[in-house]
C-alpha cells in the first residue's frame, strides 16, 4: 500500500500511464474495443460484490477473464464511464481479455463489512462461513456461467493489497482458475509487510493510510462521498511525528476510536492469534493454478510479502507450477514507468518493459488462451551491480555458499573473524533526537528511501559504521541476509537496525545530465535495511527485557537481496536504534510502547562487541562465481 498525501493520489499512481498523450489514447481505445457492464454478484452468504465488467467488442472469439479484486474502488462507477487503461499496462488490454474489476466486502460500493487481511476459514461448515478465497470462487462461478463469449478460463492479478486478493484465490481455488499472479501480495503484517517490521510499528506508513482508509464506511458509498485525506498541520514528518510525542498521543489527538485498525494496534501489541490468523501462508497448500510471484527488491511496503509468498507455495506444494519474478523496483514499479533507473540507480536498460514483454503477458496469453510459449526459470532475478536478468533452478540459488561478514575494531568490516578479546563500540542512542530514516525533508515517506544514499546517517555519533577494504573482485550476493548481532544496552529495551549499503569508488562520474548535483564519488547506496525490536528476540509472542549491561545476542533476518558488490567498491554496514519516523520510537525500556507517554522516552549507553568471543558479523548468501 502506498502511503500518500491523499487516497485518491494513491488510485492514481495505480492506475497511471507514463504520459497524459498516451493516458488519452489509452483511454480512447477502451471505449472503441471494450463494452463495460455493471453487476452485483451474490455471494453464498447473500452480499452482494460490485463488479465492472469490460467485454471485447469483437465476438469472433472467445475470451479469458483477468479477475482483479481491489479495496482501492472500480472506478469510475456507471457503464457510460470508462476507465482509462485496462489491465497492468496497455499491451495487456491490447491483448484481450474480458477485464474484471471488483470492490471487496465492505469497500465502496460491495456489500457487507470490511476487515483488514481477512482472516481465513479453513473448514467452512455454512453458508455464512466467508472468507476472500470463498469470495473470489463464488465470483469466478458466476463470471463463467453468466458473461458470454468467455472460455472457461480465468487469471488473478493484483499488486500490495489486491495482490494478498490474489493469493487468497489460491486455497480451494476455482476449477477455471489457471493463472494466478500476487505481486507485491500483502502477507505478514506483524513480521514484515507494511505496517510491522519484526513487531516494529512502522509509523508514517500506519498513520498516513490509515487515516484515510481505516475511516469505517456504514453503507455502500462512491468515492465522490468516501472520506478525504487527512491534512497534515506539519509539512516536515520528522517534525509531525516526534512533536506528537507518543503513538498513544497521536491515537488520542487524531483518531479516539475511530479507526479499528489503531484499536487493533493497541489491543494487540504482540503476535498472538489475531496476527496469526491473518497470515495467509499457511492455508497455501494444494495449490492448483499455475502462480506467477512477482515484487521488487527496493520494495518499501511488500518486498518480504513478495518472498515469503512464494517460498509458502514452495515449500507447501512441491509439485506446483510456482515460479518468481524479481527485479529492481518499487513498489509496483514493473507496471509503473519502464524502470531504467530507480532513484540516483541507473540500472543501465528498461526492467520493466522486458519484465512486461517476457513474462505477465506471456505468462496470462499462455495459460488463457494457450497461445505462444513461455519457459521461464524458477527465479527469473535482475541481479543489481552487475544490472543482469540471472536464470535459477531454485531460490535462494543452490549455487550459493554462506560467507560471514565480521564487525571489526576502528569500523573495518572484513570476512576474517577479529582475533581480539576485548572490543567494543560504545555510544548514547536518544529517541528523542531519533536518527531520520532518509536525508533531508519529506512531507509523506518517500518511496526512494529504500535505495538511496547513507552518508548523511554516517556522519552521526549513534551510528556506527564498518566498512571492508576496497573489494579485489566481485562479490553477488543472491538471498537471505542474517544479522547476528552480540550487544548490550544499559536501557531494557532498544531496537536495532541493520544497513548493507554499497560504497562507491571515490571516482565514480555523476549522472549526466545532473539536475539535483549528486556526487557519486563515495556514494553510500542502500542495499537493505531492517529493524528488530530488541524485547522479541527469542519470542514475538512473549517479550523479554534486556538485563542492563549484560551481552545479549540479536539475531533476525533481512529480507532477501541481489546485488553485486563491484571490484573497487567496498561493503559496508550501519547499526542503529532508530528510524524515524519510519518505524516509531523506543522509549528503551521495557513496556507496552503503545501506552508509552512523552516522558517515557529515554537515552540509553548501547555497545556492540566485536570479540574473537562476541563477534558480531552478518551471514551472506554469496553466489559462486
Amino acid at each position: 500500500m502506498v502511503p500518500v498525501k491523499s487516497f485518491w493520489l494513491a488510485i492514481l499512481l495505480l492506475f497511471a500511464t507514463p504520459s497524459l498523450f498516451a493516458q488519452q489514447t489509452d483511454s480512447a481505445y477502451v471505449r472503441q474495443n471494450y463494452t463495460k457492464i455493471e453487476r452485483r454478484i451474490t455471494m453464498r452468504d447473500g452480499i452482494k460484490l460490485f463488479t465492472s465488467i469490460y467485454i471485447p467488442k469483437d465476438q469472433s472469439k472467445k475470451y479469458p477473464i483477468l479477475l482483479n479484486r481491489t479495496p482501492y474502488t472500480v472506478s469510475p462507477y456507471g457503464e457510460q464511464n470508462y476507465k482509462t487503461s485496462l489491465g497492468n499496462f496497455p499491451a495487456e488490454m491490447r491483448e484481450g481479455f474480458i477485464f474484471v474489476y471488483q470492490d471487496v466486502r465492505g469497500k465502496w460500493m460491495s456489500e457487507g463489512n470490511f476487515d483488514d487481511i481477512r482472516p481465513q476459514i479453513a473448514n467452512k461448515k455454512s453458508k455464512k462461513d466467508i472468507d476472500e478465497s470463498s469470495d473470489t470462487y463464488d465470483t469466478i462461478d458466476w463470471l463463467v456461467k453468466n458473461i458470454k463469449d468467455n472460455n472457461g478460463k480465468v487469471g488473478i492479478y493484483g499488486i500490495s493489497y489486491p495482490g494478498f486478493y490474489s493469493t487468497t484465490s489460491l486455497p480451494g481455488a476455482h476449477p477455471a482458475l489457471k493463472a494466478v499472479s500476487p505481486q507485491a501480495p500483502v502477507t505478514d503484517w506483524f513480521i514484515g509487510d507494511d505496517f510491522h517490521h519484526n513487531g516494529t510499528l512502522f509509523l508514517a506508513d500506519a498513520f498516513s493510510f490509515m487515516s484515510t482508509f481505516g475511516v469505517p464506511r456504514p453503507t455502500p458509498i462512491t468515492p465522490d462521498k468516501g472520506p478525504k485525506g487527512f491534512k497534515f498541520p506539519i509539512q516536515d514528518n520528522y517534525r509531525f511525528y516526534l512533536e506528537a510525542g507518543s503513538v498513544k498521543n497521536l491515537k488520542e489527538k487524531y483518531f479516539a476510536d475511530s479507526i479499528r485498525f489503531w484499536n487493533n494496534l493497541f489491543a494487540h501489541p504482540n503476535l498472538d492469534t489475531f496476527w496469526r490468523a491473518r497470515n495467509i501462508q499457511q492455508h497455501l497448500t494444494h495449490v492448483k493454478p499455475a502462480v506467477m510471484v512477482v515484487g521488487g527488491f527496493f520494495d518499501a511496503e511488500d518486498a518480504y510479502g513478495t518472498f515469503a509468498t512464494y517460498k509458502s507455495i514452495e515449500k507447501q506444494n512441491p509439485g506446483a507450477n510456482n515460479i518468481l519474478v524479481a527485479g529492481p523496483w518499487f513498489h509496483g514499479g514493473w507496471v509503473r514507468g519502464n524502470g531504467s533507473s530507480f532513484g540516483d540507480i541507473n540500472f543501465g536498460q528498461p526492467t520493466s518493459t522486458y519484465y512486461q514483454e517476457n513474462f505477465e503477458l506471456p505468462f496470462f496469453k499462455y495459460h488463457l488462451k494457450g497461445e505462444g510459449s513461455f519457459n521461464p526459470a524458477e527465479a527469473n532475478i535482475f541481479i543489481t551491480g552487475r544490472n543482469e536478468w540471472k536464470k535459477f533452478s531454485t531460490w535462494p540459488p543452490q549455487e550459493t555458499e554462506n560467507r560471514t561478514l565480521y564487525f571489526q575494531p576502528n569500523g573495518k568490516l572484513s570476512f576474517d573473524k577479529v582475533q581480539r578479546t576485548d572490543s567494543w563500540d560504545e555510544y548514547v542512542s536518544d529517541p528523542n533526537s531519533p536518527v531520520p530514516y532518509q536525508d533531508g525533508v519529506q512531507a509523506r515517506r518517500t518511496r526512494e528511501y529504500m535505495i538511496d544514499d547513507q552518508r548523511f546517517a554516517a556522519r552521526r555519533p549513534d551510528v556506527k559504521v564498518y566498512q571492508t577494504d576496497i573489494l579485489t573482485e566481485d562479490i553477488t550476493l543472491t538471498g537471505p541476509v542474517l544479522a547476528n548481532l552480540i550487544v548490550s544496552t544499559m536501557g531494557t529495551d532498544a531496537d536495532y537496525v541493520v544497513k548493507l549499503i554499497d560504497v562507491y569508488p571515490e571516482d565514480s562520474p555523476d549522472p549526466s545530465p545532473n539536475p539535483r548535483n549528486i556526487i557519486m564519488g563515495g556514494y553510500q547506496m542502500l542495499v537493505r535495511g531492517e529493524i528488530m525490536r530488541g524485547k522479541y528476540r527469542n519470542s514475538f509472542e512473549k517479550p523479554e527485557p534486556f538485563i542492563p549491561g549484560m551481552v545479549t545476542k540479536v539475531n533476525y533476518a533481512l529480507p532477501d537481496v541481489a546485488h553485486t558488490f563491484k571490484k573497487g567498491h567496498r561493503m559496508m554496514v550501519q547499526v542503529q536504534n532508530s528510524w524515524f519516523p519510519l518505524a516509531d520510537r523506543n522509549p528503551q525500556k521495557f513496556m507496552d510502547i503503545y501506552q508509552a507517554d512523552p516522558s517515557d522516552f529515554q537515552k540509553a549507553t548501547h555497545r556492540i562487541f566485536h570479540d574473537v568471543n562476541n563477534a558480531s558479523a552478518l551471514t551472506l548468501t554469496v553466489l559462486k562465481p
